[in-house]
C-alpha cells in the first residue's frame, strides 16, 4: 500500500526543526536585506525584494487554505475554528501554523513508546503537505530573490556582506527544498526505501550544481538587459504553462485552483525540473534540460559582446564562463550517476490516484494518506518492469 506508516525516529523530528527554523532565517535575511537596501537608498531594489516576498506568500497561503477546505472534516482535530485558520492565512501565518502542527505531531509521536498506525501516518501526512508548500515557497520567493540579489551585485559591481549571505543561504536553500520534496516523495513507494546520507548528498549536490548555471545564465541576462527579462521569463512561462495544461494534470480539488498550481509548476520548470504526470519521465526530462541549455546559451551569448557593460566586466567573463561551464558538467555527471544507481522503480498498485478528490479512505479505521503527494511519487518514480525490481544492489534494499 502507498505512504504506509513508517516507524518514528528522531532524525525525521530533527528534520522538521531544521525545515521551520531555515524557513524563518530565510525570511529574516530576506527582511535584513530589504532593510539594508533602504537604509541605502537604494528603495526600489529593497520594493522589488519585498514584492517577491508578498507574492509568493500570498500563493503560499492559497495553496495551504484549499488544501485544508478539501480535507476530509475531523482530520485535523483538534484545530482551531475555520475562521481563526482563514485569519491566519490572510496574516500569512498558514505554512507557519502548518509547520508547528506537524512538529508537535512529530514531538507526540516520538514521545509515545509504541505509537499507532494512525499517528505515524498522520505526521507522514502533515509533513508531506509541509514539503510539498516548501518546494512551492522556494521557487516562487527565494529562487526570483536569489536572482536578483546576482543582478544587483553584478549591476554594481561590488558584494556587500550581507548579499554574500543571502546568496550563499538562497542557493543552499533551494537545493535543500529539492531534497526535502525527493524525501517526502520516497515515503510514498510501496517498497518504503529510505533515502541513505550518501544518495542525499549526491542528490543535493547534483541539483545545487545544475541550479548555478540556469540561475548565473538568467542573472547576467537580467544584468546587461534588464527591461529585456520580464519579456523573456513570460514568454518561456506561457510555454512552460502550455506544456503542463497539455499533460492534464489533476492535482487541486477543483479546476480554478487547479490553475494556479499549474502557473506554479511553470514557474519551477523554468528553473528546474519537475514531473507532473505517469508516462515516460526520462524523455520528457531530457526534453526540458535540452530547452534549457538552448535558452541558457541564447542568454549566455551577449555576455561576449556586452559583459564591459558591467563593472570589471571584462575580468568577469572568463570566471563566470569557467564557473558555469564547470557546474553544468558536474551536475550532469552526478545526475546520470544518481538516475543510473539510485534512483528506484516501483510496483505500484494498479488503481490510479486523481487528485486530492480521493484523499481520505471511505471506509472507516483505513489510515489517512496524503493522495497529493501519491499521485506525483507516481509520476516521478518508475514503475518496475517485473517482480524483482527491488532485488537489486543498492539504496533500494537500504544498503546505502
Amino acid at each position: 500500500m502507498p505512504c504506509a506508516p513508517r516507524a518514528a525516529l528522531p532524525w525525521d523530528l530533527v528534520w522538521g526543526v531544521g525545515g521551520t527554523a531555515a524557513f524563518l532565517l530565510d525570511l529574516g535575511a530576506d527582511v535584513w536585506v530589504a532593510a539594508q537596501y533602504a537604509l541605502g537608498g537604494r528603495r526600489l531594489w529593497a520594493a522589488l525584494v519585498l514584492a517577491l516576498l508578498l507574492l509568493a506568500s500570498a500563493a503560499l497561503q492559497l495553496f495551504s487554505w484549499v488544501w485544508l477546505r478539501a480535507d476530509p472534516a475531523g482530520l485535523h482535530e483538534p484545530q482551531p475554528p475555520r475562521r481563526c485558520l482563514a485569519l491566519l492565512h490572510l496574516l500569512q501565518l498558514g505554512y507557519l501554523y502548518r509547520c508547528l502542527q506537524g512538529l508537535r505531531q512529530g514531538l507526540w509521536v516520538w514521545r509515545q513508546e509504541a505509537p499507532s498506525q494512525y499517528d505515524l501516518a498522520y505526521a507522514d501526512f502533515l509533513s508531506m503537505d509541509i514539503s510539498m508548500l516548501r518546494l512551492f515557497e522556494t521557487f516562487l520567493e527565494t529562487t526570483p530573490q536569489l536572482t536578483l540579489a546576482l543582478v544587483i551585485m553584478l549591476q554594481s559591481g561590488r558584494a556587500e556582506y550581507y548579499q554574500l549571505i543571502s546568496v550563499s543561504l538562497s542557493f543552499l536553500g533551494i537545493s535543500w527544498a529539492l531534497l526535502d520534496y525527493h524525501r517526502a516523495l520516497r515515503t510514498c513507494l510501496p517498497s518504503k526505501p529510505g533515502l541513505g546520507c550518501r544518495s542525499s548528498l549526491v542528490y543535493f549536490v547534483w541539483n545545487l550544481l545544475l541550479l548555478c548555471p540556469r540561475v548565473l545564465a538568467v542573472a547576467l541576462f537580467s544584468a546587461l538587459f534588464p527591461r529585456y527579462v520580464a519579456l523573456h521569463f513570460l514568454g518561456l512561462w506561457l510555454v512552460l504553462l502550455l506544456w503542463v495544461w497539455l499533460q492534464g494534470t489533476d492535482f487541486m480539488p477543483d479546476p480554478r485552483s487547479e490553475w494556479l498550481y499549474r502557473a506554479t509548476v511553470a514557474t519551477i520548470l523554468y528553473f528546474s525540473w519537475f514531473n507532473v504526470s505517469e508516462g515516460r519521465t526520462r524523455g520528457r526530462a531530457a526534453i526540458h534540460l535540452a530547452f534549457l541549455l538552448g535558452d541558457s546559451a541564447l542568454l549566455a551569448a551577449p555576455w561576449v559582446t556586452h559583459t564591459a557593460w558591467l563593472p570589471g566586466g571584462a575580468l568577469l567573463q572568463p570566471w563566470l564562463l569557467l564557473a558555469g561551464g564547470a557546474c553544468l558538467l558536474s551536475g550532469l555527471a552526478l545526475r546520470l550517476a544518481y538516475y543510473r544507481w539510485l534512483h528506484p522503480s516501483c510496483r505500484w498498485e494498479p488503481d490510479r490516484v486523481d487528485g486530492v478528490r480521493g484523499l481520505f479512505p471511505s471506509a472507516p479505521g483505513q489510515l489517512p494518506q496524503n493522495r497529493r503527494m501519491i499521485q506525483l511519487a507516481r509520476s516521478f518514480f518508475p514503475k518496475a518492469k517485473d517482480e524483482t525490481a527491488f532485488s537489486g544492489k543498492g539504496e533500494v534494499n537500504g544498503v546505502l
